[in-house]
């Protein structure tokens, strides 16, 4: 049997125990104001992830500053999403912060590479990553199982979160077991969008690391990643 490996992308959560039966049903109204600043920060993440592809392709080095930056985009969208529509697990407002913020229940990370391959840079973000997005598209939703015009499927992620907050409407108690799963595949489609974003040379493994918690191999920064 084959050990499992860290991954570089760490994905932390945990369900407040006291969590509101029916906020869930306005929080995607509340987050509007971090949707807003997030439609912006994505703009400048796909401008960064452009630089730092010719920045890799030339020195093999994914700049430590647009990476810190990356990687705080990804962060805050995981809060947002944990917060509004990925899990719904916690009813504490996400702060309005790229950097990691330890006392929040949901928390990402990534390890800083320090060279990355200069000739995969050319072809991981689309074809290796070919059969990771088929994946993510039924995790996420979007995929088209027909024609243009055929029904949409809207993926387990979601589907998953209605069926949990809908548990939770009527027995004021979040599934722990839908929790693990959830996570996992948020812990998934995360490691997909940070090789396709060239922050790791390390494929995606085809598996669901179940839980909030991530493996003891990797930890938490107490201060954040190194500088």
């Amino acid at each position: 049997m084959n050990p499992v490996t860290a991954s570089p992308v760490r994905i932390e959560a945990f369900v407040d125990p006291r969590l509101s039966r029916w906020m869930w049903l306005v929080k995607w109204f509340l987050a509007i104001p971090h949707y807003i600043v997030l439609f912006f920060l994505w703009i400048a993440f796909a401008f960064v992830t452009l630089v730092a592809f010719f920045a890799i392709l030339f020195t093999g080095r994914y700049p430590r500053s647009l990476f810190d930056f990356s990687v705080g985009v990804l962060r805050w969208n995981w809060r947002v999403g944990y917060y509004a529509h990925t899990a719904l697990g916690t009813d504490q407002y996400p702060p309005f912060t790229l950097a990691d913020a330890p006392d929040y229940p949901a928390r990402f990370d990534v390890a800083y590479p320090e060279r990355l391959s200069r000739g995969l840079v050319l072809v991981k973000w689309w074809l290796l990553a070919i059969p990771q997005f088929i994946v993510v598209g039924i995790f996420v939703g979007g995929w088209d199982w027909g024609e243009a015009d055929s029904w949409r499927g809207i993926g387990l992620i979601p589907f998953l979160s209605l069926v949990a907050v809908i548990i939770l409407t009527f027995t004021a108690r979040y599934p722990a077991h839908l929790f693990d799963l959830l996570l996992g595949l948020a812990r998934w489609v995360a490691r997909v969008a940070v090789y396709v974003a060239l922050m790791t040379d390390e494929y995606p493994p085809f598996r669901l690391d179940l839980g909030g918690q991530e493996s003891p191999l990797t930890k938490f920064p107490a201060n954040g990643p190194p500088r």
